[in-house]
């Protein structure tokens, strides 16, 4: 255990190092139960919003597309909107769970991560295992409140999910297999309205896993030189210096796949009209971003919560106006 006052600190507050202290985990939740809030990253909220935003935009393009058709239903689009709200906090926080277990070693050799339950021995190994349980468990009733097809789409993201925390062993792009894994969530909101998949819904996804890439590197680049020392890979380590003229491209594909989405869907032009704000706020990204300062790069990753939000918006707005 390391001697270092600044180290010991986080682990004896009962906080993590690298999650704010002012959060409601701290203020409602009884102290016994913090780590395991940790654990699932219930402190840091962007994670799992993050993950639901493409659930939601796909469920959006879907209502727009059933409303054409005269087959929407409101209670039916809130129902899943309410669902895919309850999965991605559940499976959000099993997939961080079962990541810190995966990667309980390389924590404690990363300063901002050293704090976490795992290898501050707050959480024994058990007892993450037994959490991840639950928490499944959770994501599973969700589940099962979908048609058949939407079930073995969501059983399918599980290859990828599992891969995910090995990627940044043997491959300097693991924000792709991230991307893979939290942008599943565009297939599914159209799977639950149509029980199939369409080019729409394909777009779509592609244009989250992009958006991911870029969200993720700028992230990223809060840990490269400890990653650099223990061999973690990573696209902040891959671009370094060219990261903004990597972002330009991914950003800018980000907005075109998205915008082939609607267009195949048909949707109308207040999703377009949210797509540009949306294109405006990445932008204002990618003049803004310090790679070297690791505190800004936290806060532009976390805007990118904002910018799920507008999309959602858009076509929210574009269901109430047909």
């Amino acid at each position: 255990m390391s001697t270092n006052p600044s180290d010991s600190g986080p682990s004896d507050s009962g906080r993590v190092a690298d999650a704010p202290s002012d959060n409601w985990v701290y203020r409602a939740l009884p102290r016994a139960l913090w780590p395991y809030a940790q654990l699932a990253r219930w402190d840091r909220p962007i994670g799992w919003q993050l993950l639901m935003w493409p659930c939601l935009w796909s469920a959006a393009l879907a209502a727009n597309v059933a409303r054409a058709e005269a087959t929407y239903s409101f209670s039916q689009f809130a129902w899943h909107v309410l669902l895919f709200v309850i999965g991605s906090i559940a499976m959000r926080g099993a997939g961080c769970t079962y990541n810190d277990l995966v990667d309980h070693e390389i924590d404690k050799a990363v300063a901002r991560t050293r704090s976490r339950p795992l290898p501050s021995g707050r959480v024994s190994r058990g007892q993450a295992k037994l959490f991840i349980v639950l928490q499944a468990l959770v994501g599973l009733i969700v589940l099962l409140q979908f048609n058949t097809f939407s079930v073995v789409l969501a059983l399918a993201s599980l290859a990828v999910v599992a891969v995910y925390p090995f990627a940044k062993r043997f491959t300097d792009w693991p924000q792709f297999f991230l991307g893979l894994a939290f942008s599943w969530g565009a297939l599914m909101g159209w799977a639950a309205q149509f029980g199939a998949l369409s080019l729409a819904a394909v777009a779509l996804y592609a244009g989250a896993v992009v958006w991911t890439i870029g969200y993720d590197t700028i992230y990223a680049h809060q840990d490269k030189e400890d990653d650099a020392l223990i061999g973690v890979r990573s696209t902040a380590r891959l671009f370094g210096e060219r990261t903004r003229a990597w972002l330009v491209a991914l950003y800018g594909l980000t907005i075109l796949l998205i915008g082939l989405s609607f267009a195949l869907a048909g949707v109308g032009i207040l999703a377009y009209a949210g797509l540009a704000v949306a294109a405006a706020l990445l932008a204002w990204q990618i003049v803004k971003i310090d790679i070297d300062d690791g505190e800004q790069c936290l806060s532009l990753f976390k805007f990118n919560g904002v910018v799920g939000l507008i999309v959602f918006l858009g076509l929210l707005a574009a269901l109430a106006f047909a």
